[in-house]
């Protein structure tokens, strides 16, 4: 075979190939613009009648729900410093110190009592997760879910909240809301409630 049929049969070979290539999808464009412009325009007309969900923040406030986790605030004079907040924290965002105080006794040859006094309690929320387990495990309801989330910075270490700024955040903690009446009664309450036992006297015969 001579290299000029060779060259003949390579290009009818590549020329069959060539009818088996798929065309492209058709992207619309060859339906002109006008179609496309009265789509748009259409689009457009139904998004116009429809009520708006935005709310122009900061000029209207949000309706935030009652347990919105905005920030934590702290009721100083529930703390104990158990350290309980600090050691479940997952982030290690709570700094407490403290220190013992001797308190005397109020009855005659009584024992001193001893409590812990808050020195220090910071929350860094640049750490803080917003998990709330330190709110859930505290056994003297000090820590408590403000709505309040309007305390950005541009500086990160103002994001350090001392007990002094927690304690501020108290004002804006809502009251708690109303019982459930079909709820069963507290286990506490109901023990409290019970009458007093009486002492069994042993009948000899």
């Amino acid at each position: 075979m001579t290299e000029q049929n060779a060259n003949h049969d390579h290009g009818e070979h590549v020329h069959e190939h060539a009818h088996h290539v798929h065309d492209l999808p058709a992207s619309g464009r060859e339906k002109g613009p006008i179609r496309g412009l009265l789509s748009g325009m259409a689009t457009t007309a139904r998004t116009m009648t429809k009520k708006t969900s935005t709310r122009q923040y900061p000029d209207e406030k949000p309706d935030l729900p009652p347990r919105s986790r905005g920030v934590i605030a702290l009721l100083e004079e529930n703390c104990t410093a158990c350290m309980l907040c600090a050691r479940e924290c997952p982030d290690w965002c709570l700094y407490i110190d403290s220190h013992k105080e001797t308190i005397p006794s109020e009855t005659p040859g009584g024992r001193d009592r001893q409590r812990n006094v808050v020195d220090r309690f910071a929350i860094d929320f640049s750490l803080c997760m917003y998990c709330g387990i330190c709110i859930e495990v505290c056994p003297f309801d000090a820590l408590f879910w403000s709505p309040e989330f309007e305390y950005a910075s541009g500086d990160i270490r103002d994001l350090l909240h001392e007990k002094e700024q927690l304690g501020e955040w108290m004002r804006t903690v809502p009251a708690p809301s109303d019982l459930d009446e079909r709820a069963p009664e507290a286990p506490e309450v109901a023990a409290a409630s019970k009458p007093p036992r009486v002492a069994r006297r042993n009948v000899t015969k």
